[in-house]
């Protein structure tokens, strides 16, 4: 629990595997794990208090978290059983807090270092936030740290930051 003026905040670093090459041991895994985070997000809302569960899901959620969604067709963070587990995560009641805040495309997160990715914006989003109804109605906002991935030896991901208001 991260303590604040207004009370808690249980915050869940995530990093799901990748997955990759699918189909295989790896994809198996990533499946495995997510059934996993699933059966511990249900028991972690059952506490009815603001909780965020954020980081790298690994997961292109929808065609508009990429740039080119024919490109990753027949990768494993973008097959269909991957974004199946994810929109069952969210069916426990998460929001995305993105797509709470904005229905644009082109909203990445991540940038492969190869191929002129990041300067020809060739990114995807599998970097995410999602919220407990508790921690949603906080939510006053979102950012994409984007600046970052322009700096000297970054990292291909940026950072997403949110601000919840006083419940």
């Amino acid at each position: 629990m991260i303590p604040t003026a207004r009370g808690a905040v249980r915050l869940a670093s995530v990093y799901a595997p990748n997955g990759n090459p699918a189909p295989g041991e790896k994809y198996a895994y990533k499946l495995a794990f997510m059934d996993r985070l699933i059966r511990h997000a249900r028991k972690l809302l059952a506490y009815e208090e603001p909780l965020a569960l954020a980081g790298d899901f690994n997961v292109i959620a929808e065609p508009r978290d990429a740039a080119h969604p024919e490109q990753w067709e027949k990768d494993a963070l973008f097959l269909p059983e991957t974004r199946a587990k994810f929109r069952e995560l969210l069916a426990l009641g998460f929001v995305d807090a993105l797509r709470a805040s904005s229905d644009e495309a082109g909203l990445y997160t991540f940038w492969d270092y190869q191929a002129g990715a990041w300067q020809r914006n060739n990114g995807v989003r599998i970097d995410h936030f999602l919220l407990s109804p508790q921690a949603a109605d906080q939510l006053a906002g979102i950012e994409i740290d984007k600046d970052m991935r322009g700096r000297e030896k970054a990292s291909d991901h940026v950072p997403l930051r949110i601000e919840l208001r006083d419940a």
